[in-house]
């Protein structure tokens, strides 16, 4: 089973009307916690991508961000038996990033970066910028969805389950707002929320 078909499967990807955390309209979205709540198809996910990682025989880490990158970095470990490490937001503000709770790197470690959704590559470059404090190499990133055209680049080869181009609309450009299309926000406590557009 591809990886789109996954999505639909698990009920992720969705069709319909949906504000974005930017702003922005759009007829698709990627819901990652459907999938994230299911364990067997997040092992599934994680399984594929690993698959396509070119260097998985070099990697001594596997790092995610909060809060779906914990559970795919999590869970990737796993299968590589391999230790997992958390970059969480900063507490005292200096970086956007960083890795808490008594985690600790070994000289030099190989990392792999994994994250859920990838559309500016903000919490990637978060992520990397807090290895940064610590003696390591990171060596790839995987995302289960890239949405970003191709323009995010790491430094470090990028791997993708999915490459996803998501046409969006500013609201009062929005073709699903003149034909009185209902509109949700997802990522909000409730994705049966409607909003009046």
């Amino acid at each position: 089973m591809d990886f789109d078909s996954l999505l639909r499967e698990v009920g992720a990807l969705k069709d319909g009307h949906f504000v974005l955390s930017s702003g922005r309209h759009s007829n698709r979205y990627v819901e990652k916690f459907d999938l994230l709540r299911q364990p067997s198809a997040t092992e599934q996910a994680c399984a594929a991508m690993i698959e396509l990682l070119p260097d998985r025989g070099q990697i001594d880490i596997v790092a995610g961000p909060t809060t779906g990158g914990i559970l795919l970095a999590f869970e990737v470990a796993r299968q590589l038996k391999l230790p997992a490490a958390y970059a969480e937001r900063s507490e005292d503000g200096a970086l956007a990033r960083e890795f808490r709770r008594g985690t600790t790197f070994p000289r030099g470690a190989r990392v792999l970066v994994v994250d859920d959704i990838l559309t500016t590559g903000g919490s990637v470059r978060e992520t990397l910028a807090a290895l940064e404090a610590h003696d390591v190499q990171p060596v790839s990133v995987a995302v289960l969805v890239d949405r970003s055209g191709g323009k995010s680049e790491f430094g470090v080869p990028l791997v993708a389950l999915s490459h996803m181009t998501i046409e969006t609309w500013s609201p009062d450009e929005c073709p699903l707002c003149r034909e009185d299309v209902p509109i949700t926000r997802p990522g909000t406590t409730s994705m049966q929320g409607l909003v009046q557009s």
